[in-house]
């Protein structure tokens, strides 16, 4: 990792970067280098006004004949103002008691009463106490009130009031007021310069981040550990290594990257700009190794695909006594569901049980995702019903389960509760209960929530929903229809939703619509072999064989290759790989006497070999091994391995073929298996001698 560059060069490369990245006519903020050119403070009432921030109205004068008093009467004023005094005091008391025990609603609530009182007489415990409450809840409104009555009031802000002031409108999301504040204000420290950089990235403007960083870099003599660590973040966001290792250059020379934030920061870093090398160098070096480095360096790994590895590091952590937390669960969670590892997963969640993460709404979101698509989808309704409190990605999550299991039904149930919960549906929700629908023919009720998204829901389709559309008409046999959707749509058709009809027109054996189709995909790229694959299909269907053996010519000659399947099955807490025609297994022998014994078996219930076409994107060797596929070689293992009660899991590397479809079917039917396959295309599950895709996939 070369981060040796020095530290004038350094500087000088931040300036080259931000000229590269910034246009001058963009900077928004006043260039200073001395404090007598900022604007003062007594600017913040006109700002305010600008901004549409109105001050409450004043109460009109007395007359000059009503201001002369009587002496007793002098008197009897003055024990008034005593009492308000008082009074106002006992508010401001209350207000921070309730801060205090975040109780942030009432306390704002109770902020009215000052509101309506002509006494301004508001400590700065009080307004600190308010700024809190605002922040905890987030509330825009209140921000408006609080700093509003400040101004009203003619209190005197000092630097610290100001930072908190600025950190309100941060937190709550006003970035445009915020940044109008800063340029603002009389005086600023690194406290003033953190906050609106942190507001900066926290928004995504990750540029004018650097461009104040710049700026402070100049300015300011010490910049600290928080800055960098905030930097380090922004470089994440613009997933540009070399800023990153810039700064980390300067924060070698500073002597601040052995704080561990900073640490932590820079890991996630490197990982997010595409080089988990030098974040593994950087956890390495760590002193100490917090909770916060081990889920950064694991979430990094499970970045960039690299599960075995995440998930050694999460044994390791585990190893080292380290305390995880409900993040750490949920990266390994999710890392199990790539490697379909239901043993692994399983300890997860006994673990996030055990150490009291059981009701952790992201954790158990990941376990539902989990269960749901691998087969559990029975435990996947046992978490989401615990769940105290559900989120709309928990809702989507088993939507989409039981639609990958051929329960679209419940899935539609499943919605319409969420619905009539309050739980407003988002476009992902949509693809959930869409995809379910096509998943399980549910033709009516899909094109019914398909028209209610806009009407009712104001969520508009996107070629996502189109897509399922496209494929809900084309499972019906409707290709005109869906043709005309594709058509009709206000976008430009995507490449799935021509994919979508291509595939339609294989199952119904549309030659002239599927040529169409796929041509319109080859004028769109990037090359997909799956869609030349498919149109082959469709010619060797329709006895095309002159035809089919120009697609064969074409991707080859467009150097496209169709690589061997592989399938994955996972017996005794072991992975084991199997590739057509594989004989390097310790057992190929009983593996090969079995599967003839099991296809056999099946032949005499209707199975027939089925070789005409070639539907995953593997090697022309395949149609002379048809009995011996991937699939069926795995689940012969399975069968022998295991007990005859235990339910087969396969992750299949490309779309499953006719033939192994069909014989798995029969498999599941002769022997009482369960047999749940993830292909390239769809979650299969196989029980009793169906397939929870209806045959279309």
């Amino acid at each position: 990792m070369d981060i040796s560059t020095p530290l004038d060069q350094s500087q000088s490369s931040y300036h080259r970067f931000a000229c590269s990245l910034v246009k001058p006519t963009n900077v928004k903020l006043i260039e200073h280098k001395h404090k007598h050119y900022r604007t003062p403070f007594s600017q913040f009432r006109c700002s305010l006004i600008d901004q549409g921030l109105k001050p409450r109205p004043m109460p009109k004068p007395l007359k000059r004949e009503q201001n002369i008093l009587k002496k007793d009467d002098e008197s009897k004023l003055g024990d008034t103002q005593l009492e308000n005094s008082n009074f106002t005091s006992s508010v401001c008391g209350q207000i921070e008691k309730l801060v205090m025990c975040k109780r942030y609603n009432e306390a704002l609530e109770l902020f009215e009463i000052l509101e309506c009182e002509n006494d301004y007489d508001v400590t700065d415990g009080t307004y600190d106490a308010l700024v809190s409450a605002c922040i905890g809840i987030r509330s825009i409104r209140g921000v408006k009130r609080v700093f509003s009555h400040m101004v009203n009031s003619g209190f005197d802000l000092d630097l610290y009031m100001m930072n908190r002031v600025l950190l309100m409108h941060v937190k709550c999301g006003m970035m445009i007021d915020a940044r109008h504040l800063f340029e603002e204000m009389p005086e600023r420290n690194l406290v003033s310069w953190n906050t609106i950089i942190g507001g900066l990235v926290d928004s995504g403007d990750y540029l004018d981040a650097f461009r104040l960083f710049f700026m402070i870099w100049d300015e300011e003599s010490d910049v600290g550990s928080r800055t960098f660590a905030t930097m380090f973040r922004a470089s994440a966001g613009l997933e540009l290594i070399s800023p990153g290792k810039q700064l980390h250059s300067c924060a070698l020379k500073m002597g601040v990257c052995h704080d561990v934030f900073v640490s932590c920061t820079l890991i996630d870093m490197y990982s997010k700009c595409g080089n988990i090398e030098d974040a593994r160098i950087v956890f390495d070096k760590m002193r100490e190794k917090t909770t916060v480095a081990w889920n950064s360096i694991i979430a990094g790994y499970a970045l960039h695909g690299y599960s075995e590895e995440a998930l050694s590091m999460y044994y390791e952590m585990q190893y080292s006594n380290i305390k995880l937390d409900h993040f750490t669960y949920s990266i390994i969670v999710r890392v199990c569901t790539r490697l379909a590892s239901l043993m692994h997963a399983k300890q997860a969640h006994a673990g996030l049980v055990r150490n009291g993460f059981g009701l952790d709404i992201v954790a158990n979101t990941a376990l539902v995702d989990f269960y749901s698509k691998w087969g559990r989808i029975e435990d996947a309704r046992n978490v989401f019903d615990r769940m105290p409190q559900k989120n709309v990605i928990s809702w989507n999550a088993l939507i989409s389960g039981y639609g990958n299991h051929g329960r679209g039904t419940e899935a539609v149930e499943l919605f319409e509760r969420m619905v009539s919960e309050k739980m407003v549906p988002n476009h992902v929700t949509f693809l959930a209960v869409l995809s379910s629908c096509c998943y399980s023919g549910l033709f009516n009720r899909g094109w019914k929530i398909f028209q209610s998204m806009s009407r009712d829901y104001k969520v508009k389709p996107r070629a996502m929903h189109y897509t399922c559309m496209v494929e809900l008409l084309g499972r019906e046999g409707l290709l005109d229809e869906a043709f005309a959707l594709i058509k009709d749509a206000p976008f430009n058709p995507t490449v799935n939703m021509w994919a979508a009809l291509l595939t339609a027109c294989r199952v119904h054996k549309n030659f002239v619509l599927g040529k169409y189709a796929a041509e319109k995909i080859y004028g769109m790229g990037p090359e997909k072999l799956s869609s030349y694959v498919v149109l082959l299909n469709i010619y060797n269907s329709a006895g095309k064989l002159d035809q089919a053996a120009n697609v064969l010519r074409t991707f080859r000659r467009k150097g496209l290759r169709m690589l061997p399947v592989c399938t994955w099955i996972e017996v005794k807490k072991q992975p084991h790989v199997f590739f057509t025609g594989d004989k390097s297994h310790a057992q190929t022998k009983e593996i090969y006497v079995r599967l003839d014994e099991v296809m056999l078996e099946i032949s005499k219930h209707g199975y027939v070999p089925e070789g005409n076409n070639l539907l995953p994107d593997v090697d022309e060797r395949e149609e002379s091994m048809l009995l011996h596929h991937s699939e069926k070689l795995a689940i012969v293992f399975g069968l022998i391995s295991t007990s005859s009660s235990t339910p087969l899991q396969l992750v299949q590397s490309h779309r499953i073929c006719n033939d192994c479809h069909n014989s798995i079917k029969l498999i599941s039917k002769v022997y009482k298996r369960e047999i749940v396959v993830r292909d390239g295309s769809r979650f299969h599950r196989f029980k009793d001698g169906t397939c929870s895709c209806g045959d279309y996939w």
